[in-house]
């Protein structure tokens, strides 16, 4: 069985601010170096890169990652899960050690708004590109769509209020501010960033006065644009000596929803795991549950009948940002890092855009 060794992430900087410069290839370089030094392992002994991302202009930048990070050799798959695929390049890692292709496979996801392209569609009859800001997420635009409005339409079906919802991001902040000495042991310091920026005390007052996005959903509980990169180091089982702590990796799952509810889609992939898993709820030592909207964590908090009190328990993306492909990478490096505290089971799990939802039930591995 495939089992993490180590896991590392930059800290998570809004759009425009100390990475803004920052090439996705760049923001992971530092991250695998740190992968390579906390194992003692050398660059020939990685077998493949896996990397996520969502913006970039394509090029394939997990090959732009290996080059830039000594591992020529290493041809780099990029997937685009959107938010999904941090988690998900990672269980790709693990299948691909376990059906023997690699011993040693770096995993996880990078991503810059800083240094998205433009996008745009080829000249119409007018003579002018027409410029977008997202691709579509579903063939049917009724089933498609805008993530806060969706995020708004939830909250409403769940009763949620703008306070709760802001009450949620509040707590997010608090728990964030008192782990930093914490955090700071997995991530890698760039720029001299060394913790989450956005990471501050948010009251409600403060809350309160934040912008309305989509009727309940206020910008203090939506995840900020951001900057960040997250991977994990997956090996063959007989190469867990090389560090002290290891996990292994139960179950995944990557399930396919109702693209115009994308916020529901993790409670699908939950049960699913947790069954692959022969595990409850209850079973559970921690759990890192996407925070993209206030109202999307709360209905994946309830409807997946997850406790509160494991449930991000060093804060969650309200209170640091969303790189978006890296958001699902971070979540795992966080609980790699928590089970070292509180060893047992862990479960990671993330929405993303035309209803995809992942999970990925992690363990000590002793």
């Amino acid at each position: 069985m495939a089992v993490i060794i180590a896991a590392r992430r930059t800290a998570v900087v809004p759009r425009g601010g100390a990475f803004s410069t920052l090439h996705p290839h760049e923001l992971a370089a530092p991250v695998i170096a740190a992968l390579l030094r906390d194992t003692g392992l050398n660059p020939g002994d990685i077998g493949q890169l896996f990397l996520a991302n969502a913006l970039g202009g394509g090029g394939n930048p997990a090959r732009m990652a290996a080059l830039f990070s000594g591992l020529g050799h290493v041809s780099g798959l990029s997937i685009d899960a959107q938010c999904a695929g941090g988690l998900d390049a990672i269980a790709m890692a693990a299948a691909w050690v376990d059906a023997g292709f690699a011993r040693a496979v770096i995993a996880g996801g990078s991503e810059s708004f800083s240094q998205r392209p433009l996008r745009a569609t080829q000249p119409g009859q007018d003579g002018a590109p027409r410029f977008y800001t997202r691709p579509p997420f579903s063939p049917f635009p009724e089933q498609d769509p805008d993530l806060t409005v969706a995020a708004d339409h939830l909250a409403r079906n769940l009763g949620l209020s703008r306070q709760e919802q802001d009450d949620f991001a509040i707590e997010s902040h608090r728990k964030a501010l008192a782990a930093r000495d914490v955090l700071r042991t997995e991530i890698v310091s760039l720029q001299d960033v060394d913790q989450d920026a956005f990471t501050r005390r948010l009251t409600l007052k403060t809350a309160s006065r934040s912008k309305s996005l989509s009727g309940s959903v206020s910008a203090a509980a939506t995840a900020v644009e951001a900057d960040g990169a997250a991977f994990c180091l997956v090996v063959s089982d007989d190469m867990r000596a090389l560090a002290d702590h290891a996990v292994s990796i139960r179950a995944h799952a990557s399930v396919g929803a109702d693209s115009a509810v994308p916020g529901m889609a993790p409670v699908a992939a939950i049960k699913r795991v947790l069954a692959a898993s022969t595990l409850t709820p209850n079973d559970l030592n921690t759990i890192e549950v996407m925070e993209a909207y206030a109202a999307q964590a709360i209905a994946c908090i309830r409807l997946g009948h997850l406790p509160e009190d494991r449930t991000n328990v060093s804060g969650g993306a309200l209170s640091r940002g969303h790189p978006i492909g890296a958001s699902g990478a971070i979540l795992v490096c966080r609980a790699f890092h928590e089970l070292a505290r509180r060893p047992g089971p862990a479960l990671c799990t993330i929405a993303a855009a035309g209803g995809i939802g992942s999970a990925l039930v992690l363990e000590t591995s002793v």
